[in-house]
């Protein structure tokens, strides 16, 4: 299959093609699984507290660019200009960036919190850890195909 096509084509969609659309259908699993991060972040026990503010910082970043990205959408407010598929690419670029090193310094912490709190707050810091690093796959997986419709723009 030609890149153009697994990609959805070499320009963004408008109205609900967003979610038929292959790269830009990943918009709503960030939106839902980037809700469940920022929600168990927020809701956990981190013993580091500048850890903790980093992943607040960049899920809940991600959450509402991703979301405002999708309303765009939607309402075809991006005309196709290539603009906007630059403008997708280098988002998801960035969020796949944000939310590993996010996922990364969470996994890093929840290792390090297992002795010594209860048992109900480690498991909090896990799912956000298996959470977060699926947001980050989705991000990257999505950054991706965004970097091949730029690329064939």
């Amino acid at each position: 299959m030609p890149p153009s096509a697994a990609s959805g084509g070499s320009s963004l969609p408008s109205g609900f093609a967003v979610f038929t659309t292959f790269p830009d259908l990943l918009f709503v699993f960030e939106f839902v699984f980037g809700g469940l991060v920022w929600i168990l972040i927020s809701s956990s026990l981190v013993p580091i507290p500048l850890v903790q503010g980093w992943v607040m910082f960049v899920s809940v970043f991600c959450f509402v660019t991703t979301t405002l990205l999708l309303f765009l959408y939607v309402i075809g407010a991006h005309g196709s200009g290539t603009f906007w598929i630059t403008l997708d690419a280098a988002y998801h670029c960035v969020a796949s960036l944000f939310y590993f090193g996010a996922s990364v310094l969470e996994a890093f912490a929840t290792i390090q919190m297992q002795d010594g709190f209860k048992y109900k707050q480690y498991h909090e810091n896990i799912s956000a850890v298996v959470f977060s690093y699926t947001v980050t796959l989705l991000y990257v997986v999505h950054a991706v195909f965004s970097l091949i419709r730029w690329k064939s723009s």
